[in-house]
């Protein structure tokens, strides 16, 4: 039996962000800080319940020497809750690595994911985007199969759980090596059309999709994302799809598309809003705030369209003259991948219009957009405490936390406004105000129907928010992932999903 009760299983997780990355405090010894990212979060339940071998990069100096001091054997590390897991640290050659990440998987693949390229100028697969593929993304997912490979050749029993658009070729290569392993991949990202995938070239879309039909189970956040996959399987890779089942029929075998939307660590939140640090910044944030708070919480992404939501807010303001001075909006942003030139560019094009909104509406005693750019979790969490509306108008989203996280600390029964193409709509969109995030117009018409909704409507829709996400927290969707494993070994006769 697993620590709580559950039965226990062998899983290999692999990613390329592991759950803790290494430094050195003041006093120059080695600690492991948590890792960054959502799903940090999200699979840390797994650790408390399952044999866990988690196999990730190398992302710094520290993670590179405690690799190179293990010769690429896993380090066993301790949770917070006290478990203990085995960490596999990749350490990629430097120019591999910076070409996987930085000119393929960001941006590239994420642009074609979030519908993102300007097409009549990008991309361009010339010699330097061909080589950034082959000897950067090939190499590393070539690495992350091999290191996977040799933990299944001492756990052949363990499962293994892919995640997102950086691995999309590793499935595939495990599969050669070990043919009866039990493989799965979740995609936290959304999945477009066919038409979006034909900006990468044949080689490179086929193997995409090969990577992944190379795996008994892939998951998605979103009916509307599975359902493109099945698409775009038939489209790309030839294969047969069941809308009905979700599986997908190829050479290789069969494999079956489930929907799992991810959630929030209820527990965790709870606790947070009575952190000090959360408490403290959320005094400064009460202190400061206007009568009506409309909050952003955003890394500075491009797909994020942080942009259109301040020309709404400056829309709003100028169709409504009698809420100068009563209202403002708080815009915490985490600066997100500013190594590659169209991220810096966007926070540059972010920063430029919020001096330009202040500049046009501020006053005396009112300055009507507080732009922040930092990484700061506490503030963040302070801020969802305090919004009067939740604005969240991704141009695409896989799912969207945000939209989760903030209602379940959220003490005035705010409003979330919530653009139609995130994830999350599939479930939240009944009680949110549904924008189209192209309709700047559409935007600020919402922000004029949330701060105006009667408190009895604003209560209604967001205890029904809270109520769904206790409903369907991580935990949850972590048994899901495995219960999905289960039908998948259950049915399958060699490498078959029924």
């Amino acid at each position: 039996m697993g620590r709580g009760g559950a039965r226990a299983r062998r899983l290999i997780v692999v990613s390329n962000r592991g759950p803790v990355t290494f430094g050195r405090d003041a006093g120059g010894d080695r600690v492991a800080r948590r890792g960054g990212g959502g799903l940090v979060t999200a699979l840390r339940g797994l650790v408390r319940q399952h044999a866990v071998t988690w196999v990730a990069s190398a992302l710094g100096d520290e993670d590179r020497a405690v690799a190179a001091e293990r010769a690429g054997e896993a380090v066993e590390e301790k949770a917070g809750d006290g478990s203990t897991y085995r960490l596999r640290l990749l350490a990629h050659e430097p120019l591999a690595y910076d070409r996987f990440y930085n000119t393929v998987a960001n941006p590239l693949l994420w642009f074609v994911h979030h519908y993102l390229w300007p097409l009549a100028r990008a991309p361009s697969f010339d010699r330097e985007l061909w080589e950034a593929w082959n000897e950067g993304y090939v190499a590393v997912n070539e690495r992350f199969a091999e290191a996977v490979s040799e933990e299944l050749e001492a756990a052949p029993d363990a499962a293994v759980l892919f995640h997102d658009y950086h691995l999309y070729l590793a499935p595939a290569l495990v599969r050669r090596r070990a043919p009866a392993a039990v493989l799965s991949h979740f995609v936290h990202v959304p999945w477009p059309a066919s038409d979006s995938w034909h900006v990468l070239p044949e080689p490179i879309r086929r193997a995409v999709h090969e990577g992944l039909l190379a795996n008994d189970v892939v998951g998605f956040h979103a009916e509307r994302w599975r359902r493109s996959f099945l698409r775009t399987c038939e489209d790309i890779a030839g294969a047969s799809a069941s809308p009905t089942d979700g599986v997908v029929t190829a050479p290789g075998g069969r494999t079956r598309a489930v929907v799992a939307p991810i959630s929030v660590d209820v527990g965790e939140y709870d606790e947070l809003a009575h952190d000090v640090r959360v408490l403290a910044e959320e005094a400064a944030i009460a202190a400061a705030r206007p009568e009506f708070l409309v909050v952003r919480v955003d890394r500075t992404d491009p797909s994020k369209n942080i942009v259109r939501g301040l020309g709404a807010f400056e829309l709003y303001l100028e169709e409504h003259p009698e809420m100068h001075g009563r209202v403002g909006m708080l815009a915490l942003l985490d600066p997100s991948r500013q190594d590659i030139p169209e991220y810096a560019e966007y926070l540059a094009e972010i920063e430029r219009a919020a001096r330009a909104l202040n500049g046009r509406f501020e006053r005396a005693g009112w300055r009507p957009l507080d732009l922040q750019v930092q990484d700061n979790f506490p503030q963040a969490v302070a801020a969802y405490k305090q919004y009067d509306v939740l604005l969240v108008n991704a141009i695409f989203d896989g799912l969207n936390l945000v939209a989760k996280e903030a209602p379940l600390v959220n003490g005035r029964d705010g409003v979330l406004v919530l653009s139609e193409n995130t994830g999350a709509h599939e479930e939240l969109g009944a009680w949110a105000i549904t924008v189209n995030p192209f309709d700047v117009k559409g935007q600020a018409a919402a922000l004029a129907e949330a701060l105006s909704m009667p408190l009895a409507e604003r209560r209604a829709r967001a205890g029904a928010i809270r109520r769904h996400v206790r409903a369907h927290d991580i935990a949850a969707w972590a048994e899901g992932q495995l219960a999905a494993l289960d039908v998948a070994v259950g049915a399958r006769a060699g490498r078959i999903i029924s």
